[in-house]
């Protein structure tokens, strides 16, 4: 009996060949060090005018505006940061903006998590159009809204208080759409398991979808947070008591009340952003692993 099989090359198991040749090597390596280097130029691009805010806060006012420009002071001064850090209005600027940030945080994800469940698994009349109206607004620049809003907020009295800094842009259709993504892909089984033993739609909102709601919330509550935070425009155009005044306003009030105190308006601006950096720092993970996972479905 002849054996007339051949030997054949081994496989690899079904996967494209290696391609990784000996001329190719050098090329990926030269394109790996081109990326790593421009990767590099525009984090050195993006973090220069922060780097350079904290230090001029250590520099005296004739080192902040010295031709030519010298990045670090040649004595390291912390006045600066002292003599903002005691004035009471500056703490109490700092201390409103966080008690609003707080309340909008809270406010926009009670609100939008809300009209989201509802938009995600509630059947009533109209639903289709009252989607496309809130997907609508999306599209809405903000700024063509602002004398209509601001309109509103004088009937109703609210101007001046911290109300109209909370209760004003708290729904946003932008959160609704995010967190509904999330809640369309809750299985249906869980929801109802629990109709079927008695829980009514507010049992299952608050026991169910409430509870497995962190990944949405977090990326919703950052950026809550970071947009009341930051927030100019709508603080100067409602709030004139300096007891009220956003950390925002008061650096706008001081750079024009004091422009040759440049050294401690960086210090100030520094210590203003110091929480939002550090929210972002905390949550950058999961803001960016669940804006991924959105993406993908």
């Amino acid at each position: 009996m002849t054996q007339n099989a051949t030997l054949t090359p081994p496989t690899s198991g079904g996967l494209a060949p290696d391609t990784d040749t000996p001329r190719r090597r050098p090329r990926r390596w030269l394109a790996g060090t081109l990326k790593a280097i421009a990767g590099m130029f525009f984090v050195v691009l993006a973090l220069f005018p922060l780097a350079w805010m904290v230090i001029a806060g250590f520099k005296t006012k004739t080192e902040v505006v010295r031709t030519p420009f010298q990045f670090f002071p040649e004595v390291w001064n912390t006045e600066n940061y002292t003599q903002i850090l005691a004035d009471p209005v500056f703490l109490r600027s700092l201390g409103v903006t966080a008690l609003g940030a707080v309340l909008f945080t809270l406010l926009s994800l009670t609100v939008n998590s809300m009209a989201a469940y509802a938009f995600a698994r509630l059947e009533f009349q109209l639903k289709r159009t009252l989607w496309v109206v809130v997907i609508t607004t999306m599209f809405i620049p903000g700024m063509t809204i602002l004398l209509t809003s601001f309109i509103m907020v004088t009937k109703l009295q609210m101007l001046d208080t911290l109300a109209v800094l909370v209760l004003p842009g708290a729904a946003a259709a932008i959160h609704v759409f995010f967190i509904r993504q999330f809640y369309l892909n809750v299985p249906r089984s869980l929801e109802e398991a629990a109709l079927i033993d008695g829980c009514g739609r507010w049992g299952v909102y608050l026991r169910i979808f409430l509870p497995m709601s962190k990944a949405p919330f977090v990326v919703v509550g950052v950026t809550s947070f970071l947009t009341f935070w930051n927030s100019y425009v709508w603080p100067i155009m409602t709030i004139t008591s300096p007891e009220l005044y956003q950390i925002q306003q008061y650096l706008a009030a001081f750079r024009s009340e004091r422009s040759s105190e440049l050294g401690m308006l960086m210090a100030g601006s520094a210590l203003a952003a110091a929480p939002v950096v550090l929210v972002f720092l905390v949550f950058q993970r999961q803001i960016i692993a669940n804006i991924k996972m959105a993406g993908l479905k």
